[in-house]
């Protein structure tokens, strides 16, 4: 049997929380969860939680010494990608033009002129390939 493929909409609050947490450090046990958690529940209700995630097929564990390490069954590149279309469909209709125009809208002000030429030069390259 396949492994399901997992869905990003599916996750509580805490749930995104806990995978935020393992994708930045790349493996995390249930204590480094505690540790990076706001307002962390109890160590049982943590690993209830994860769980959960791995049931949900967002986690894998290994074993290491006496604990349980968790990684993601994602690569992080793969899952920025599926939360972004998720993003852009429910909040922007699937328009990247108005996702483009919320972000510059929202963080405009915070850009360098580098980072504005990058993205000059994204949108110029997509012309050109005719996107």
């Amino acid at each position: 049997m396949g492994r399901r493929k997992p869905k990003i909409d599916a996750l509580s609050r805490r749930e995104r929380q806990i995978m935020d947490i393992v994708y930045r450090r790349g493996r995390a046990s249930v204590g480094h969860v505690l540790e990076d958690l706001p307002d962390p529940p109890s160590y049982s209700a943590v690993r209830a939680l994860m769980r959960v995630l791995e049931g949900k097929g967002h986690l894998r564990h290994e074993r290491e010494g006496p604990r349980y390490v968790y990684l993601p069954t994602v690569d992080r590149r793969r899952a920025r990608g599926n939360a972004l279309a998720h993003l852009v469909n429910t909040f922007f209709g699937g328009s990247a033009s108005e996702t483009v125009a919320a972000l510059l809208d929202a963080r405009g002000d915070e850009l360098t002129d580098a980072e504005l030429d990058r993205l000059s030069g994204m949108i110029e390259r997509a012309r050109k390939e005719g996107r």
